[in-house]
């Protein structure tokens, strides 16, 4: 007997303060990432916002924790990440955990 075992979704979500002087390079990187994460297989949802005060807010829905960690090995996220820090006021705050609610779909 075979079962299947459904994933579990996961999010990943955050807020961004750039440094002053930093907000147009730092939503054009962020923009950068939109449409090819969205394309990513196990992709489920992909947002940027901008925040009244200037932070920048991302919010990803991954089909599971696999999805994800094949998306965090590309090299596009390894270039971002390596660029990001110099656009960074202090440390992103940064939420991961497993959606409980059902997932539409």
């Amino acid at each position: 007997m075979t079962t299947s075992i459904t994933p579990t979704p996961v999010s990943l979500y955050g807020f961004l303060t750039p440094k002053p002087g930093h907000a147009d390079e730092l939503r054009r990187l962020l923009m950068g990432l939109v449409e090819p994460s969205r394309e990513r297989e196990g992709n489920l949802q992909y947002h940027l916002h901008e925040q009244e005060d200037g932070r920048f807010f991302l919010y990803e829905v991954w089909r599971s924790q696999e999805d994800l960690d094949r998306h965090h090995a590309t090299s596009l996220l390894r270039d971002f990440m390596t660029e990001l820090p110099q656009h960074l006021e202090g440390a992103p705050e940064v939420y991961f955990g497993a959606m409980r609610s059902p997932y539409p779909g």
